[in-house]
């Protein structure tokens, strides 16, 4: 079985549901195709214990670490991608990660282009996700056309609190921006949204707001339950002729125009891997990144902790300088509220009243610090199986970051903290598999986010990305992928 769409989409997370949306206005036939289905509304969407502990949303899939051991990866496959459960923090990178810095442990390249040729589209992904801030509130935000369409979530009255003892302890916590419509959102459950998926109930991610905007149109079709298997080339033109997917146990191939892999930063490359096709320079798969991240509890017998959502202000004080070498240390942000049930499915063997005595007096935070890219941290394929073999640069700049907030907190009056690394299992914004760049020996997409190899691929999911800086990427990947599609529809036009 054979059809022919303009233009394909694979994957319909963050990168593939905002390119969906910025070409759907073109009027070009586009088939998206997504492995998972949507989450039905009788999820338990609002139950920790289904979530963190036997998930009702993650894959059974297993991956292989560098040593060969099988390991679940923590990574979703349903309509929305891993934007479904992410913690829609829609920040911008800082002007500064488009040039070179220079980290403790390394250089952290400049992109091939600069903040200001994607500054429009920073904005343009902002009003599709309908993000909410004040970017007056942090000192290294870069320059915006304007303010944010909506005000900042507000602050409970205990984040409050913690808020000032922090200005107090010397530092300067701005507003997060959001993906959040708070009302919608409490008004379906009073549980935070980090970690929780949505169930169309004001969580901006990527199928209510890329997706639903693309459908909207009559040329955009949607197949659900499409695994993708593999792309083929036509030797003779050079371009990607052949998508193969299998639903339902019956193979399909589609021929298009356009292809787009949106799989994420892990599964783009492995379909090209699998494929293999766009891999002339050899980086395909290769300076993998996964931001090195911490939680951190902060715990005061006098604080009291009675908020829902908490996740509302960050803190940039040392994210481009340590105020000491000078050298870039990370974000910090608010965690979703660590609730007593939370806290016993990470630590079994702690008491009931000792966790609902520890979340109701703690501050519970994550600390972000920039993984730098190395072409030896990377994903390959063993006997066909995704094998992670990820080494974990940077982290000088990490353990920095961890003790200056440490000492920050303590200031601020909160005698215990406590901190957990996370390791590779944990999806900590997975990046730079696919990369681009100016020179197609060390890259593998050109700054149009176009394979060097095949003039009619495209990849604009995170994979895409040529660092990782030190802030959440998805709003970076859907500025990436609504300037593709202007790319791909000024082709199709000519």
């Amino acid at each position: 079985m054979t059809s022919a769409p303009d233009i394909v989409i694979v994957g319909s997370g963050m990168g593939g549901a905002t390119l969906a949306a910025g070409l759907a206005p073109s009027g070009a036939q586009i088939t998206i195709l997504e492995r998972g289905h949507r989450i039905p509304d009788d999820a338990p969407a609002r139950d920790p214990w289904r979530i963190y502990t036997n998930s009702a949303f993650r894959s059974a899939e297993t991956w292989l670490d560098e040593n060969g051991n099988s390991f679940e990866p923590g990574n979703y496959y349903n309509v929305g991608g891993n934007s479904k459960l992410y913690g829609a923090v829609l920040i911008r990178y800082r002007a500064e990660d488009f040039a070179e810095l220079e980290h403790f442990e390394g250089v952290s390249p400049a992109w091939p282009l600069s903040y200001d040729e994607l500054a429009p589209w920073y904005d343009a992904a902002e009003g599709l996700y309908r993000v909410r801030g004040d970017a007056t509130s942090d000192p290294t935000e870069p320059a915006h056309a304007g303010p944010y369409q909506f005000p900042p979530v507000p602050d409970e009255p205990a984040i409050r609190v913690a808020r000032m003892r922090l200005e107090q302890a010397g530092v300067n916590p701005f507003c997060l921006p959001l993906g959040v419509d708070i009302d919608r959102w409490l008004s379906a459950g009073k549980t935070g949204w980090d970690g929780y998926p949505d169930l169309r109930c004001g969580k901006m991610d990527a199928e209510t707001c890329g997706l639903e905007a693309a459908l909207a149109h009559e040329n955009v079709n949607l197949i659900t339950g499409a695994e993708v298997t593999g792309l083929k080339v036509d030797p003779s033109t050079g371009k990607v002729d052949t998508v193969t997917y299998v639903k339902d146990g019956v193979e399909t191939n589609l021929s298009s125009s356009i292809v787009a892999v949106c799989a994420g930063a892990v599964q783009s490359a492995a379909l090209l891997l699998r494929s293999g096709i766009a891999n002339s320079s050899d980086y395909v798969g290769r300076c993998f990144m996964n931001h090195n991240a911490t939680a951190m509890i902060a715990i005061d017998p006098r604080y009291k902790n009675d908020s829902v959502y908490q996740k509302t202000f960050g803190l940039n004080d040392w994210y481009l300088a340590d105020n000491d070498a000078g050298k870039p240390l990370g974000n910090v942000q608010l965690l979703g509220r660590v609730t007593p049930d939370i806290l016993k499915i990470q630590v079994p063997q702690l008491p009931n009243f000792a966790a609902r005595w520890i979340s109701g007096h703690a501050l519970d935070l994550y600390l972000i610090s920039e993984d730098l890219p190395d072409p030896e941290s990377r994903v390959v394929l063993k006997n066909g199986k995704i094998q992670l073999i990820w080494r974990r640069s940077n982290m000088e700049a990490h353990k920095k970051l961890v003790g200056k907030m440490k000492a920050t907190l303590r200031k601020a009056g909160f005698p215990i903290v406590l901190s957990r690394l996370f390791d590779g299992r944990v999806p900590s914004h997975q990046c730079g598999t696919v990369r681009m760049g100016t020179d197609p020996q060390n890259s593998v997409l050109d700054p149009d986010c176009r394979s060097w190899d095949h003039p009619n691929l495209f990849v604009t999911d995170a994979a895409a990305l040529p660092t990782s800086a030190a802030v959440n990427p998805a709003l970076t990947v859907a500025a990436l992928s609504l300037r593709t599609a202007e790319t791909i529809k000024r082709e199709l036009a000519a």
